[in-house]
């Protein structure tokens, strides 16, 4: 524990003094009076409670115990500063942007309100949201194009030299329009869905090996024809304009299913909880606007495994 009487100006001078190995020249570097920079070294050394300098020796020759305090003087003086410099950086108006990938299962439930937390905090850094397919995304973030992926893990393959932080878990919903025969039907039968056509993400999509193993262990029919997309507004739009019906992860459709603009089929999906998290490169120490974005993801994260939508 920092002893609560030492001050800046105790870490500083004493730096100077030890590597000037005088106490003049370092007066001189810090633009203070020596008779100052001495006050202060015998003020360190009382709070310390021990000798710092042999001051039998010509000039500062630092004792065994001020080239031990030295070392972590340094080192915390330098961690200030590097603070002070990020925290500039991060302030700044034209700060690089915080680069954000972000998977379909994110973009409309977590992200928003993660982005929302971080744009109150005021920070220079602006978020910038790339989409795009599982795979060009961990590329970006692997070449470090990207600061970090959000959305549904990877497979194991994809995952090699990255590391996951998991948020939340979520399951993929058939959905239909509200007045979909098969909604409206007293009976729900799976069979039936051999007359209308699907939306499904395509290959390479990070959901699409759960997508075919809820085909399979559902008993799912083939149906009438495939669009693959992986584009939300497209499957928004054409679902409810259709008798079309969609296999996506739940966070995409949550509002519309709260809202009743789009209904859940009785499908068993309890196999497809999959979890919802962070991608990042294994060695990657986050910078101060990154950092500040992953805890907003994680406060929002937290709301959302409470219940909160």
């Amino acid at each position: 524990m920092l002893h609560p009487a030492i001050r800046l100006r105790h870490l500083t001078s004493f730096v100077e003094v030890a590597r000037s190995g005088s106490v003049g020249r370092a007066a001189a570097a810090l633009s203070i009076s020596q008779p100052a920079v001495s006050k202060t070294m015998r003020e360190l050394e009382a709070i310390l409670a021990v000798s710092l300098f042999d001051r039998s020796k010509r000039g500062a020759a630092l004792t065994p115990f001020g080239a031990i305090f030295l070392r972590h003087a340094e080192v915390g003086l330098a961690a200030l500063r590097r603070g002070v410099e990020e925290m500039g950086e991060a302030a700044a108006p034209n700060a690089r942007p915080v680069r954000i990938g972000a998977l379909p299962t994110v973009s409309a439930r977590l992200l928003p309100r993660a982005v929302g937390r971080y744009m109150g905090e005021g920070l220079g850094a602006s978020p910038r949201i790339v989409t795009g397919p599982n795979d060009v995304l961990m590329r970006q973030l692997r070449e470090g194009a990207l600061d970090l992926v959000v959305g549904r893990m990877g497979e194991a393959a994809e995952m090699i030299d990255l590391a996951f932080e998991h948020l939340y878990s979520e399951r993929i919903v058939l959905v239909a329009r509200p007045n979909h025969p098969l909604v409206e039907a007293a009976l729900f039968d799976a069979g039936q869905l051999r007359h209308y056509e699907m939306l499904l993400p395509p290959p390479g999509s990070v959901i699409r090996p759960t997508v075919d193993r809820l085909v399979l262990s559902a008993r799912l029919p083939r149906p009438r024809g495939v669009v693959e997309t992986v584009s939300l507004a497209f499957g928004r739009a054409y679902v409810r304009a259709s008798d079309a019906v969609w296999l996506i992860s739940e966070g995409v459709v949550l509002a519309d299913l709260k809202d009743g603009t789009l209904r859940a089929l009785p499908i068993d999906n309890a196999e497809t909880l999959g979890p919802v998290g962070i991608t990042m490169r294994v060695a990657a120490e986050p910078a101060p606007a990154v950092a500040s974005f992953l805890a907003q993801l994680r406060a929002a994260a937290g709301v959302i495994r409470e219940g909160g939508g």
